[in-house]
């Protein structure tokens, strides 16, 4: 646990209390969280050793509420340990370094589960809840398993009502991207929908309960410029079926931007296809 709490920093990027963030590697890249930080500039890092340093924000994703900062290097990077290495039950820390001491709460992974999509429709690699108290200026800090090395990045505005944690891939995902490019790009067909149930002639002919019911189409997107309509009914993108929201968004990744992909809708009751370019929300 001393090496996870050497690695834990304060971040000053609001103007109230400071919050908490970690050393992701030696070389000076810090993570923490995107909500804690009010301002892109002028953003200081209070290191272990009692001093405060300049840092340079490289970029933030507001989906996954993730923020990267850099400062000079020469840090103690903790170890890491991936969701497969935990289960419920394990202890884990809570660190935070809200002021100039390390400050810890007690508690266990209380949920595992599969990948989830925020409410911003950012990708979260898996469902990591734990029952740990989020004191003031916790957020941003590590999640620390019982052999001291790090679990996540705590979070208390990504899920209303229960502590999650953001797991060390989707960190390492974001911390790379934001690295290469400063930014997460974010993928987007340019409709509003929401589920539906298909007829039950539509329901066996393609297998599937629900589609997604087209309600409104943005203007100049890849969906108008493909002759999507309000009215249709999309039932699979690339090959894939959707049923629900979340399958549209988890095929909407960065990759997908600027890919040219097969829709599958109902218009009027009869089965067609069109092709979609992704496009890019800015």
């Amino acid at each position: 646990m001393a090496a996870a709490g050497r690695s834990v920093v304060r971040v000053d990027g609001r103007d109230r209390m400071g919050a908490s963030g970690f050393v992701w590697s030696a070389d000076g890249v810090i993570v923490t969280a995107h909500h804690v930080l009010e301002r892109d500039e002028n953003v200081s890092v209070g290191l272990p050793d009692g001093s405060s340093v300049d840092a340079k924000l490289v970029g933030r994703d507001p989906s996954t509420d993730l923020a990267v900062l850099r400062v000079q290097g020469g840090l103690a990077a903790p170890g890491l340990i991936e969701p497969e290495g935990l289960k419920v039950g394990n202890i884990v820390l809570a660190l935070g370094r809200p002021g100039k001491t390390v400050q810890a709460t007690l508690g266990v992974v209380s949920a595992l589960g599969q990948g989830w999509s925020t409410r911003a429709g950012g990708k979260i690699d898996r469902y990591l809840q734990t029952d740990v108290v989020m004191y003031p200026g916790f957020s941003g800090g590590p999640l620390v398993e019982a052999s001291g090395r790090i679990a996540g990045l705590n979070s208390s505005s990504l899920s209303r009502g229960v502590t999650v944690s953001v797991p060390v891939p989707t960190i390492r995902r974001v911390v790379e991207t934001l690295l290469a490019h400063g930014r997460v790009r974010r993928a987007y067909l340019g409709v509003g929908a929401q589920i539906a149930r298909l007829p039950v002639a539509l329901e066996k002919k393609t297998g599937q309960e629900t589609g997604l019911l087209v309600l409104t189409v943005e203007p100049g997107s890849g969906a108008e410029k493909a002759g999507l309509m309000m009215g249709d009914t999309i039932l699979a993108l690339n090959g894939r079926p959707l049923r629900n929201l979340d399958d549209l968004l988890s095929q909407l990744t960065g990759e997908s931007v600027g890919s040219t992909v097969p829709v599958k809708v109902v218009r009027g009751g009869d089965l067609r296809e069109v092709k979609v370019t992704v496009g890019e929300r800015q």
